[in-house]
């Protein structure tokens, strides 16, 4: 029996959706993350009960964070962006944890390194709190082993690509990292939106968003460049057929990174027959309601979206772009066929 409702939220469903494509599903994965990352602080002496903890979180992470310090007594503070809405927002302050929303921005760089700021003022004035650092500080692939260790039972392990969004760097850098310690035969297959820095595709803008959560406008230092295999680039009109899709043929109802991940493992399991491809679904789909699931008579077919292959960067093109990494360290790597 669980101890606290945190660690039923961060259980995953693992969910054959046919005879090789496999779905890793969470309510809300970063609980995960936050879980392990605060119990960790706790036992080494870092932190203590009652002390504050602090990060920037645009929403996911925010409740995930606020959820570890409410099962473990501790306090919580969020420097949030405009994109935490009422209904997180008021979750937050019942659990007992503060919010400080930033002004709205339309640049995404700008926004982050506006809350990464407030953050250094806050602890100028509260040397005591301990920022999380959610995107650099490793601590936060602790949670994800015994996630692995579940993929590794029901799959058996070997001749697995895993797929799913790049974000923090933290739940596939760490799965691979894991799975790969009983296997070398563990694809990692990252999805990003057209924008994102973390793989040098800034120079390409989706015109709809940059799909929160698996993108950045600044360098993650938890990413792993170098655990990548391929890497596929999204925009939003494709991850809205996908989740549409999703949904309609499968009856899984996830967020709009989710809907990319599927559209790439759909195409990372027909050009690899012999192989179990697993995609992360990372959290549910209410968030994206009305700006993805009430526009579902706009999906277009999954099966007419393909992806333009891609040697070099300056290739990328919308809606969906696709590139072997092969392991490459960082995003100054030299692009490869």
């Amino acid at each position: 029996m669980d101890q606290h409702i945190a660690e039923a939220i961060g259980r995953p469903d693992l969910i054959r959706l046919d005879e090789r494509l496999v779905c890793l599903r969470f309510e809300t994965m970063k609980v995960v993350s936050a879980l392990a990352a605060v119990r960790h602080l706790l036992d080494t002496g870092v932190v203590r009960r009652g002390d504050t903890l602090l990060d920037s979180s645009s929403g996911i992470y925010a409740y995930a964070l606020a959820l570890a310090c409410h099962r473990h007594g501790m306090r919580c503070h969020i420097v949030g962006s405009a994109t935490v809405d009422q209904t997180l927002s008021t979750q937050l302050a019942v659990l007992g944890a503060t919010l400080e929303r930033m002004e709205p921005s339309s640049d995404l760089k700008l926004d982050q390194k506006r809350r990464v700021e407030r953050i250094h003022e806050i602890l100028a004035e509260h040397p005591d709190y301990h920022w999380m650092r959610q995107y650099h500080d490793d601590i936060h692939y602790l949670g994800y082993r015994a996630v692995s260790d579940l993929v590794r039972r029901s799959t058996g392990g070997a001749g697995l690509t895993l797929v799913g969004g790049v974000g923090s760097g933290a739940s596939t850098g760490a799965l691979a990292r894991y799975l790969r310690e009983d296997s070398a035969d563990v694809e990692l297959v990252g999805v990003q939106p057209f924008g994102s820095v973390t793989f040098g595709a800034e120079h390409v803008a989706d015109p709809e968003i940059i799909i929160a959560g698996i993108g950045s406008s600044i360098p993650f230092g938890n990413v792993s460049h170098a655990s990548y295999d391929t890497l596929h680039w999204i925009s939003f009109d494709a991850a809205l057929a996908g989740s549409v899709d999703l949904l309609r043929r499968h009856a899984v109802f996830a967020g709009l990174s989710t809907g990319a991940g599927y559209l790439a493992a759909r195409w990372e399991r027909s050009r690899a027959p012999q192989r179990t491809v697993l995609f992360i679904a990372a959290d549910t789909g209410h968030r994206y309601v009305d700006t993805v699931y009430a526009r579902h008579r706009e999906a277009v077919a999954v099966d007419s979206l393909a992806p333009h292959p891609v040697t070099v960067r300056a290739e990328l093109a919308l809606p969906w772009s696709r590139m072997c990494w092969n392991r490459a360290a960082g995003t100054e790597a030299t692009d490869r066929s």
